[in-house]
């Protein structure tokens, strides 16, 4: 892992690997981005790219400035950022304080079908959820909650009712709204267009959002930030069946150790989250039908390639990663992708 420093503003990217045929991952702006968040966030994308057989690396960007300057250190950014886009050294992803228009400037030089990321990019990462869901323990049925509805909710939600199972909670950074009846994808889908994370207002009595976890349902999606999953959390799911990621690095190294010992299945972020990657690496002239049913394909055969590991589903893609890495790296980055 190496720390490329700008020189016109306070910012810098993590690359993770070096020989890389190119490197993305998410560029994010606060008035303080640390790199180690950064080189976590790296690592993941990292392993999605290793899990689908890519020879490509993660990479994560911090631009750090108060908001009375945010705008002048992101256009010194872009100005500095274009030739690493243009030789694949870094390739944005839109992340927390900075929109997908902001970096349309990086499009043009950005070797991945561009028109496909924002919106198309987070329904193919709903889908890939969805299908890691449905191959650790199936979804027909089952009761599910959905913690940070905002990220990727509505597409988890078309999902798993799709899949016949009922959505029974759902938070924002609002808070929780449960029903045990479960939520109509119409009145959801309603509630998030018109009101964003304050839906929750409209959809029933609103709890904290962290109760979410209490819920008591069989399939939990999570991971409106890194780490909201830590041991003290896990120990509240030891009654689910399955806790899928919807944001990266939702785990820590004793969250997940609390939970494959309760028997919850895991999988890997990095592999339930691959649907963009898959998205926007391909032919431009694709159709989107085309690239769903191929993240539906492809992500259902890898997670049947690493179901029943003794292990569990998260260490047994990290264990299917590091052997692709290891074809074509010296030595394996150090450090698995989980929070700290």
């Amino acid at each position: 892992m190496r720390i490329h420093k700008f020189e016109t503003t306070e910012a810098f990217i993590a690359i993770d690997l070096e020989g890389a045929e190119a490197s993305s991952g998410p560029a994010r702006w606060a008035k303080k981005i640390l790199q180690g968040g950064a080189k976590d966030l790296a690592r993941s994308q990292t392993y999605t790219y290793a899990a689908l057989g890519m020879k490509r690396g993660g990479a994560a960007a911090g631009i750090s400035a108060p908001p009375e300057d945010r705008a002048a250190a992101v256009e010194a950014f872009l100005t500095e950022a274009e030739p690493l886009v243009a030789d694949g050294t870094y390739l944005p992803d839109a992340a927390k304080g900075i929109g997908l228009d902001e970096l349309a400037p990086l499009h043009a030089a950005d070797p991945r079908d561009t028109a496909r990321l924002g919106d198309f990019a987070d329904r193919c990462d709903g889908l890939s959820a969805v299908v890691a869901a449905h191959h650790a323990v199936g979804l027909d049925a089952k009761t599910i909650a959905i913690e940070g509805f905002e990220n990727l909710g509505p597409w988890i939600a078309d999902g798993v009712i799709g899949h016949g199972a009922r959505l029974t909670a759902i938070s924002t950074a609002t808070g929780t709204v449960t029903n045990e009846s479960g939520f109509s994808l119409a009145e959801l889908n309603e509630a998030f267009a018109a009101h964003g994370a304050d839906c929750v207002n409209e959809l029933g009595e609103v709890g904290h959002p962290m109760a979410v976890f209490g819920a008591g349902a069989d399939v939990v999606f999570a991971g409106s930030k890194v780490g909201i999953i830590d041991h003290k959390v896990a120990e509240r799911l030891e009654g689910c069946a399955a806790v899928i990621p919807i944001g990266r690095l939702p785990l820590t190294a004793r969250s997940l150790a609390v939970l494959r010992k309760a028997g919850v299945q895991t999988p890997a972020d990095f592999v339930a989250l691959a649907g963009s990657t898959l998205a926007v690496w391909g032919d431009v002239s694709r159709s989107d039908d085309e690239i769903v049913a191929g993240v539906r394909e492809d992500i259902g055969d890898l997670c049947a390639e690493l179901q029943g590991h003794d292990d569990g589903l998260l260490l047994a893609a990290c264990y299917f990663a590091e052997a692709f890495l290891m074809e074509w790296q010296d030595e394996l980055p150090w450090g698995r992708p989980l929070a700290p």
